[in-house]
C-alpha cells in the first residue's frame, strides 16, 4: 500500500495543510469509540473526475450520528462542498475520501455529551484494498471465529468508529492465518459479512446476499450492485445464508467501497466454483467499472463531478 499523505485537509470548514491535522488526546472519541465516517471514492472518468454516490454516502454518515444522539455542526450540502473542494485543494483526479466526524474535548467520562463535535475530510491516492491482482484472480478468506453483533448490543446500521473492533479482530485473525479476508457470522450462525465489505453468492441462477437483520452494514457498494444485477435481469435475494451455503455455490464475491467488486476463490481453504472468478461475478465487475470510469451513461445519478475550485 502506498503512503496515506496528501497537501490540504477539511477541519471544521477550513482547509488546512495535513500536518496540522492534529487531534487532543483527551479526545473522547480515542477513548471511546465515538466516531462516524465513510468511505468514498472519486474516479477518473471519461467525463472528468466524479465521485462515486457522493449523496448517499453523507447521507448515511448523518444517520450514523443521529443513532448515537450526535448533531453535526455542519449540513449536508456543507459537507459535499467540503469534499469537493478538498479533492480541488489537493488536485487529485482520482482518490479515496474519508470524512468523519467524532467526539473531541469536553468529558472522559463515557457520557459523549458534554463533548464538542468536530468534522474532518481526508482524500487521498489508494488502489484496490486486497490487491490489484485480487479483481481478476479472487482472494482467499476464511469463516472468523468473531460473531457480528447481536442486535440490541451494537447498532450495525451505523458505520461507527468503535464497531470496527470487531472488524479488526476479523481481519487480524484472518491474515495471521494466511488469509486475505475472514467473513462473520451473525449472532445466530448465519452469513453476515467480511471485516469491511458485504458479500454475494451465486446459486442455481440466484443471486443471494444477507439482510440488513444479518447485522450487515447496508452497504452503498451492496446497493449499486443489486441494481447492476438486476439490470442485467438476475434475480437478487436478501435472506438468510447458512454457512455451508458458501462452500457449495457457484461463485462468491466481496463488494465495498474500498473492495469495489472482488472475488472469493475459496471459503476455509474450500474452493468455490472452479477457483476461477465466475460469469457472473465477471460481468457485474465489468458492469460496475464502466460505470464508475464513465464509459456509459450515468443513467442512476450516482456521479457527482468535481468542479475546479
Amino acid at each position: 500500500m502506498s503512503e496515506i499523505r496528501a497537501e490540504k485537509i477539511w477541519r471544521n470548514g477550513q482547509l488546512i495543510n495535513w500536518e496540522d491535522a492534529k487531534i487532543h488526546v483527551l479526545s473522547h472519541a480515542l477513548h471511546y469509540g465515538t466516531s462516524w465516517f465513510e468511505g468514498i471514492r472519486c474516479y477518473e472518468t471519461q467525463r472528468g473526475s466524479e465521485i462515486f454516490r457522493l449523496h448517499d454516502h453523507i447521507k448515511r454518515l448523518f444517520n450514523s450520528a443521529k443513532i448515537y444522539r450526535t448533531n453535526v455542526p455542519f449540513s449536508s450540502e456543507e459537507l459535499i462542498k467540503g469534499t469537493i473542494d478538498t479533492i480541488s485543494a489537493n488536485k487529485l483526479k482520482a482518490c479515496y475520501i474519508r470524512p468523519i466526524i467524532f467526539r473531541g474535548l469536553g468529558t472522559i467520562g463515557v457520557d459523549p455529551l458534554p463533548a464538542n463535535v468536530e468534522v474532518y475530510i481526508i482524500v487521498w491516492e489508494w488502489g484496490a484494498y486486497l490487491g490489484t491482482e485480487s479483481l481478476a484472480n479472487g482472494v482467499d478468506v476464511m469463516t472468523s471465529s468473531w460473531r457480528r453483533a447481536a442486535p440490541n448490543t451494537f447498532p450495525t446500521m451505523a458505520k461507527a468508529g468503535g464497531n470496527y473492533l470487531n472488524s479488526v479482530l476479523i481481519k487480524m485473525e484472518a491474515v495471521s492465518q494466511g488469509f486475505s479476508e475472514g467473513i462473520a457470522l451473525d449472532i445466530n450462525g448465519y452469513v453476515s459479512e467480511g471485516s469491511g465489505e458485504n458479500l454475494f453468492l451465486v446459486t442455481e441462477g440466484r443471486v443471494l446476499t444477507a439482510p440488513t437483520a444479518s447485522a450487515i452494514l447496508p452497504g452503498i457498494t451492496r446497493n449499486s450492485v443489486i441494481c447492476l444485477l438486476k439490470d442485467r435481469g438476475h434475480e437478487v435475494l436478501e435472506q438468510q445464508i447458512p454457512r455451508e451455503m458458501l462452500y457449495m455455490a457457484d461463485e462468491v464475491f466481496l463488494t465495498g467501497t474500498a473492495a469495489e467488486v472482488t472475488p472469493v476463490r475459496s471459503i476455509d481453504k474450500i474452493t468455490i466454483g472452479d477457483g476461477q472468478r465466475g460469469q457472473v461475478t465477471t460481468q457485474v465487475q465489468e458492469d460496475f467499472f464502466a460505470y464508475v470510469k464513465g464509459e456509459v451513461n450515468d443513467r442512476f445519478g450516482w456521479m457527482q463531478p468535481v468542479k475546479s475550485p
